[in-house]
């Protein structure tokens, strides 16, 4: 099998970096200005396509050819761009570094992949990029010196456009210089087609209810001025949206000096005694911070041409797990819906009618960011199938412990929060009902299934909303006692997980903990290596650059270079839950891909997915019981594991 690695530079008015790839080349302006080649073992090559230089006979013949493997970094952007230049190829020919990357542990970005790996100097991304492709890639401002134009060409700075084409042959020596390095951990076969078919999904796209998002855009617009303008009038302030300004005001009203002016400050002061101007003013600055409406504007600067948003996911965008992240939209943190009455509400915001959305809602920014979700329709003549795995985590994790008794709950009547209560307490389940003292136990059952599974201590149940639920801090160690106490089989896992890793990293020999084998792997040419757990798919979730050195609290822990919080690539630490979190939600993931590879083997069209939820834009034959049942159905990998579907059909996304 031959190799052609490529990089491309291109030019379009959109921002790529807010409307994304696809919006970004259809652009009427968009055009491919250079294109670097490397074919096998050959020198790097370039065409200088904005100056008129076409690509050879030999390498459009290999960019045709399915006997060529493509490669680029990111490829799905040289895919598409090349796709939209006339250069048409199927995605099933192409191989993406990026995602190779990705699966091996590394960082995002050709730059800092190359530096994460350890590239040398010579192999690395030149960092004069950002000036040139500023200058050549994006329209300039015309003024008088520059003769009004709109773009800056390769005559108007002959030297830079000669670093340009540097710069963009240099991306070709490291992409491929990654590859090399990459090729002795190979990414599964099924891993790359799962890439394929996220590429295809996302440059298919998603239908946005124009109406709806236009209606929102101006129904906030006013909401804003109104809601500024009552803020004026109450507290007499040039700018009520000032956090200083808005501080001092509330201090010399009630004595309280005010920290800061974010989300949890301002919930927990609207509880306080205050003055009702006071308390209005809170009330407003809270309806004026809700920043999920900026959402709708990231729908309107992404939407296509079409009324289509694409490139919503990211292939292995969540580094540990190997889970599809969200972009641009960020589906991954919409809001949920809680209003009974989904179609007024659209209607009204549809019609902008700002004054029946206060009659009926109240608070209107609040029933704006509940409506996010229904701005995505199916395609004309279609319906939304939307199906989800229930308590898949949990199921999981059941399974992979041996927890017998979560297992048979899952196999029978699946009420796990009661059952879990039941074992926690010692109580019979059938007492755990509605009108029963007992049922109260319910809510300590459900939290610290939420909650409990990967190790937590109290402060994982406060963060899992567990005062919320009324329950004292006095009562949340018993809790976790006596959860760790129900499930001994879970908390041995733990500790399986922390003795594995350790052991495979002190002694380089693999270690199995059962489904699940740890090892060393690495090589010596490159001085790559990685503490690798090959999943029961078959998937491998890998580690660079392990070692054992003490933790915060002085003991022995497996510690490896990844992104932190931060998002700096540096050392992380970690430890036999963190470590089973990552293995049971990176397993839960496994199964999504088992199910969109089914739904995909039926020639339904998924139009994106967020956690363990999969929307299909489907014909109106199609319904929830048979995308659930082919959720339900045993995966061939993971003998014992039941899994259950939820879901619903409708004209618009929700959460149901």
């Amino acid at each position: 099998m031959q190799h052609l690695s490529i990089d491309i530079e291109t030019k379009s008015s959109v921002d790529i970096g807010k409307a994304g790839l696809y919006k970004y080349a259809q652009s009427p302006d968009f055009g491919i200005l250079l294109f670097a080649y490397k074919a096998d073992e050959k020198e790097v090559g370039i065409i200088d396509l904005a100056q008129g230089e076409q690509i050879p006979g030999e390498i459009r013949e290999a960019l045709q050819s399915p006997k060529v493997v493509k490669h680029a970094y990111n490829a799905a952007f040289e895919w598409y761009c090349l796709n939209r230049a006339g250069y048409v190829t199927p995605v099933g020919q192409w191989r993406c570094t990026m995602a190779h990357g990705l699966y091996c542990g590394y960082p995002a970005g050709l730059e800092r992949a190359g530096e994460a790996i350890g590239l040398p100097q010579d192999k690395r991304k030149l960092t004069i990029g950002k000036a040139l492709i500023k200058y050549f890639c994006v329209p300039c401002k015309p003024t008088r010196t520059n003769g009004g134009r709109l773009w800056n060409l390769p005559k108007h700075a002959p030297d830079k456009w000669e670093l340009f084409k540097q710069y963009c042959m240099q991306d070709v020596v490291t992409e491929n210089e990654i590859l090399r390095r990459l090729d002795r951990f190979p990414m599964p076969a099924e891993e790359e087609r799962l890439w394929q078919m996220d590429v295809l999904m996302n440059a298919f796209g998603v239908r946005i209810d124009t109406g709806m998002l236009e209606g929102a855009l101006v129904i906030n617009g006013f909401c804003e001025q109104q809601l500024t303008e009552e803020a004026v009038r109450l507290t007499g302030l040039a700018n009520p949206n000032s956090e200083k300004q808005l501080s001092v005001w509330i201090y010399e009203k009630t004595g309280d000096k005010v920290p800061n002016m974010q989300k949890a400050t301002v919930s927990e002061m609207l509880g306080r005694d205050y003055p009702k101007d006071v308390h209005r003013m809170l009330e407003i600055r809270q309806q004026l911070g809700k920043t999920s409406i900026k959402k709708y504007m990231a729908m309107d600067v992404s939407k296509c041409g079409d009324d289509r948003i694409r490139g919503l996911t990211q292939y292995y965008g969540a580094n540990r797990t190997g889970r599809w992240s969200g972009r641009l939209v960020q589906m991954q943190n919409l809001p949920r819906n809680y209003i009974k009455t989904l179609d007024y509400a659209r209607e009204a915001v549809k019609k902008r009618n700002y004054d029946g959305l206060k009659l009926l809602y109240g608070n209107v920014p609040d029933t704006l960011s509940q409506l996010i979700r229904t701005a995505f329709v199916p395609s004309e003549g279609n319906k939304f199938v939307v199906a989800d795995f229930s308590a898949i985590e949990a199921r999981v994790i059941a399974w992979l412990a041996g927890e017998q008794w979560v297992n048979e709950v899952f196999a029978t009547h699946g009420k796990i929060y009661e059952a879990t209560a039941s074992q926690m307490f010692h109580i019979p389940i059938d007492k755990i009902v509605k009108g029963n003292p007992e049922y109260s136990l319910r809510q300590k059952g459900k939290v610290a299934t939420l909650a409990l599974g990967y190790q937590g201590g109290t402060s994982a149940l406060i963060q899992m909303g567990a005062l919320e639920m009324g329950l004292s801090e006095d009562e949340l160690l018993d809790i976790v006692q006596r959860w760790r106490d129900a499930n001994p089989r879970i908390r041995d896992l733990w500790w399986k997980v922390q003795q594995a890793s350790i052991a495979c990293v002190q002694t380089a020999q693999p270690q199995a903990v059962p489904g699940l084998i740890f090892a060393l792997e690495g090589d010596l040419l490159y001085g790559q290596s990685f503490l690798t757990v090959r999943l029961p798919s078959g998937r491998k979730l890998f580690y660079p650059r392990p070692f054992i050195s003490d933790n915060q609290f002085g003991r022995p822990a497996v510690h490896y270079y990844g992104l932190g919080t931060n998002k700096k690539w540096g050392i992380e630490s970690t430890y036999g839950g963190k470590m089973t979190e990552n293995i049971v939600q990176a397993i839960a993931r496994d199964c999504l891909a088992e199910i969109l590879k089914r739904i995909h083997a039926r020639g339904l069209q998924v139009v994106f997915h967020v956690h363990d939820e999969v929307i299909i834009d489907a014909p109106q034959s199609v319904t929830v019981e048979e995308i659930c049942a082919l959720m339900a159905e045993p995966i061939p990998w993971a003998q014992g594991l039941v899994l259950k579907g939820a879901g619903f059909e409708g004209a618009y996304y929700m959460k149901d």
